[in-house]
């Protein structure tokens, strides 16, 4: 039985998901309860929605995505493959396995503009605070036009939380770092390699993004690249002027000293130490509290809040699993909105969390974690029509990127893979990860000559 009037925060890759669950159960003849998604920027696309602006936007609202201009997927894109719309369908041909953001961003808006979800988006229209009625069994939800600062309230019966958790910075302290005369810049506000060509570069973190813009600073002429870990290494084979050192103890100057005694002399320093999961629009009792982790406590099936099952949160798990998981979250928080699913009673969910939970405080390195997200985005579709997809084929594929990241951390995104929805192969690009400058939409589909 369908009930309810449904808010959904933001526009992203999460929110278009449950917005396109929607759409689907529409295909299907199915009615919808009135649904608004609230987006604070002018388009959809959330952190793929690339942006120059840092800190503040033309609104003075603080700037969501951490998106940066040559970022190129650091994944295989058929894991992440929507599996009611595949880039062989997006595309008309089968492109190569690792495009750079321009691509990803068309194959999100492709499949959110066929859904027909942008009528129910308030583009420009920022949440400010979520309360719950005990009375009444509602939520207030209250919002500003961003332009205008126009205030509005309105009472939902499900509010959807899909506001991401990689927007909000954190920033550590070193000593001395007051008086370094160079850039200091988190990884949220890092938008172009090319300003460090030439530099002696200082990079604090040992995941993703330390990763990634560590690689891509040294692709386009930083000096060199310094990489300072807290607990251990990366380890991976790094090209000739990237190292690793432990954790920064002090600034002198220009001169970073490390943790093993050794120092050297640096240009900038840019800070890829993580993001706290934050919603401060959210009422203190219906925040979700966690760390980035595989399985956030406090959620049953990694959504429904315990405390009050109708909020519901989405994609804030750390990941290997991205869009179709979004996906999947968003297919059984719909049916449960819809009345298709039932929640069990508190305990049974308490229970259910716990066991995830345990699971994942035994496991062991990266492909336990892959075993474990496979297993959970399993859980979640097979308790809904969500379309067939070869998991333990992604599974796979995640298990031989890791390999292929091994081998060679500047060669991986050389290979390509075979689509789990459809079966196509991927091509080669037509230029190796590390010649490819351009990152264009344009060059990347360019055929092979």
């Amino acid at each position: 039985m369908m009930t309810g009037k449904i808010a959904i925060i933001g526009a992203g890759p999460c929110g278009l998901s449950q917005l396109c669950a929607f759409a689907r159960a529409r295909e299907k003849g199915g009615a919808l309860p009135e649904i608004v998604c609230f987006e604070k920027q002018s388009d959809w696309g959330g952190l793929w929605n690339y942006t120059w602006r840092t800190g503040t936007d033309e609104h003075g609202e603080p700037v969501h995505g951490s998106m940066y201009r040559f970022l190129w997927s650091n994944g295989p894109k058929e894991c992440l493959e929507f599996a009611d719309y595949t880039f062989q369908e997006h595309f008309g041909r089968a492109i190569p396995s690792f495009p750079p953001r321009e691509v990803l961003f068309d194959y999100i808006a492709g499949r959110a503009e066929k859904s027909g979800a942008r009528d129910m988006i308030r583009f420009g229209s920022a949440v400010r605070r979520v309360e719950w009625d005990d009375a009444a069994g509602k939520f207030r939800v209250a919002s500003a036009n961003v332009q205008t600062g126009a205030e509005n309230a309105e009472v939902f019966d499900y509010v959807v939380v899909a506001s991401g958790h990689f927007s909000t910075p954190n920033v550590p302290h070193f000593p001395g770092v007051e008086e370094f005369a160079g850039r200091v810049l988190h990884a949220h506000d890092f938008r172009n390699a090319e300003e460090f060509a030439g530099k002696r570069l200082l990079i604090i973190g040992s995941s993703y993004s330390a990763e990634d813009i560590a690689l891509q600073c040294k692709k386009y002429g930083a000096q060199s690249v310094t990489v300072s870990h807290r607990t251990a290494p990366m380890g991976f084979k790094w090209p000739e002027g990237i190292e690793e050192v432990p954790l920064l103890s002090r600034l002198e100057g220009t001169r970073a000293h490390f943790k093993d005694g050794s120092s050297r002399e640096i240009d900038a320093m840019i800070l890829c130490t993580g993001y706290l999961h934050s919603f401060p629009f959210m009422e203190e009792r219906l925040a979700l509290q966690t760390r980035n982790r595989l399985c956030p406590p406090g959620l049953y099936k990694g959504v429904f809040l315990l405390e009050n099952p109708k909020v519901m949160y989405l994609g804030m798990q750390d990941q290997y699993y991205t869009f179709n998981m979004f996906d999947a979250q968003a297919w059984y928080a719909r049916d449960v909105m819809l009345g298709k699913i039932a929640l069990p009673p508190r305990a049974e969910m308490d229970a259910d969390a716990a066991k995830w939970l345990a699971r994942e405080e035994k496991l062991g390195d990266p492909f336990e974690d892959i075993d474990f997200q496979t297993d959970y985005t399993r859980d979640l579709c097979e308790a809904t029509d969500y379309p067939a997809i070869d998991l333990a084929m992604v599974s796979d594929m995640f298990k031989k990127w890791e390999h292929d990241k091994e081998e060679s951390i500047v060669g991986y995104r050389n290979c390509s893979f075979k689509s789990p929805c459809d079966g196509a192969a991927a091509p080669v690009h037509h230029t190796p990860w590390l010649q490819a400058m351009d990152d264009s939409m344009d060059c990347f589909l360019r055929q092979p000559e």
